[in-house]
């Protein structure tokens, strides 16, 4: 019955953006290796992710960032990975900054965030006694190219784009790091809602000075949730006919979180892993991997369920709760 309940609700939510629309499939072997690429395009991208994969800390390392400008709360600076949109390639975040004791939290939001979102969770960390830094996506808010209402070049039926736009996410990611770093915090932490959780990880993977995250929503690959969510079936209507979820699945593999557990492995990270009950985008079937995997590899981590959906967990008053858990966790681990 709940589940019925819910169900309703969540599509009655996810109804409201009236501006989805099925874009066309892309290999999008521009977004990777900067020209289209001679062969068979699925092969190649096969071949890159494996590439990827293999050595995972050169895929996501960067140059360092010159040109920081913080003016009152709006931090800016130009991403280290360029894409093809000039708009896209500089940086914005919302910077909130308390006594902390040396604190501080980078806040990433879901997919379609606009530029308000989280900032209210942000103060709400500062209630808590951490600093916060909430980071615009790619292609998201100021960042979207023009003629675009939503953010669907950063996930999208072009697959090299999605996988681009995702890397480029975990790059800025560790580069608005460094700006922290160099404004005197000693301690890390990481906060990722939906598509915000999946960089979440991959950054908590890849730089030392994480230490805590929040995974928001949680799923092994990237591939499943926009193959069987709720809130990406007009993604996957670009998808169908035009390649198979295994596929799909191996190609995205670098931007699934499952291909970076075991980094975590003897780190002594930690992490609060938060997953809804009645998640019809984030399934909880594949909830359920990720909290399996951690639990085999022995990673030091909480579970929160919370009893709604997916969009409902940004209704009151699950919001509230949600926000609560979170923010207290942070304030006892970090």
């Amino acid at each position: 019955m709940l589940d019925r309940l819910f169900y309703r609700w969540e599509e009655r939510l996810s109804r409201k953006d009236t501006n989805r629309k099925v874009l066309p499939f892309e290999w999008g072997l521009e977004y990777v290796c900067g020209e289209k690429a001679a062969g068979d395009p699925k092969l190649y991208l096969m071949e890159y992710a494996r590439r990827a994969l293999a050595d995972s800390d050169s895929y996501h390392s960067y140059r360092p960032v010159q040109d920081w400008q913080l003016r009152g709360r709006h931090l800016t600076f130009t991403t280290p990975l360029p894409s093809k949109h000039p708009v896209n390639n500089t940086v914005h975040g919302w910077y909130y900054p308390t006594n902390s004791h040396g604190r501080v939290v980078l806040v990433l939001p879901q997919w379609n965030a606009d530029a308000k979102s989280h900032r209210s969770l942000c103060r709400l960390l500062n209630w808590f006694g951490l600093s916060a830094l909430r980071l615009s996506l790619p292609y998201h808010d100021f960042r979207m190219p023009e003629g675009l209402k939503r953010a669907d070049y950063m996930l999208s039926p072009n697959l090299g784009r999605t996988l681009q736009a995702v890397r480029q996410a975990v790059i800025d990611s560790r580069a608005a790091l460094d700006w922290l770093q160099l404004q005197g915090y000693k301690k890390f932490a990481v906060l990722g809602t939906s598509l915000g959780s999946c960089v979440a990880l991959i950054t908590l993977a890849h730089d030392d000075r994480l230490g805590v995250s929040v995974q928001n929503h949680i799923s092994p690959y990237f591939a499943d949730v926009v193959w069987r969510g709720m809130a990406t079936r007009y993604v996957r209507m670009g998808l169908e006919g035009n390649i198979t979820l295994e596929d799909l699945r191996e190609i995205w593999m670098p931007i699934s979180p499952k291909a970076y557990a075991r980094k975590l492995m003897g780190t002594g990270k930690k992490s609060l892993l938060v997953h809804a009950l009645y998640d019809f985008t984030f399934l909880p079937e594949l909830s359920q991997v990720v909290l399996n995997d951690y639990r085999k590899l022995g990673l030091q981590h909480s579970v929160f369920a919370l009893p709604c959906g997916h969009y409902t967990s940004g209704v009151f008053p699950f919001n509230l709760v949600l926000g609560y858990v979170m923010c207290r966790y942070l304030q006892k681990t970090l």
